[in-house]
């Protein structure tokens, strides 16, 4: 199964809304285990994603930021 990760940070209306239309791709198990980061608690996710949230990560890999890419969450979801 594959490890979804969501970057994300306080008040974040775009992250809500991308976990939400995630939720809606995946199974609900998938659904069940997005991990979801704030990326301000790591200084080196701020160095490396700064304003750039939400960012959806699959297995570590850049998957998307700012809206979902629903096509390569189907691809990658199989």
């Amino acid at each position: 199964m594959t490890t979804w990760t969501v970057l994300s940070r306080a008040e974040c209306s775009l992250c809500d809304q991308l976990l939400a239309e995630l939720a809606g791709e995946l199974s609900p198990e998938e659904a069940a285990t997005v991990q979801v980061v704030d990326v301000d608690s790591d200084p080196e996710l701020v160095r490396k994603y700064g304003h750039r949230v939400p960012v959806l990560l699959a297995d570590d890999d850049f998957v998307c930021d700012y809206r979902l890419d629903r096509a390569r969450v189907r691809a990658i979801a199989g």
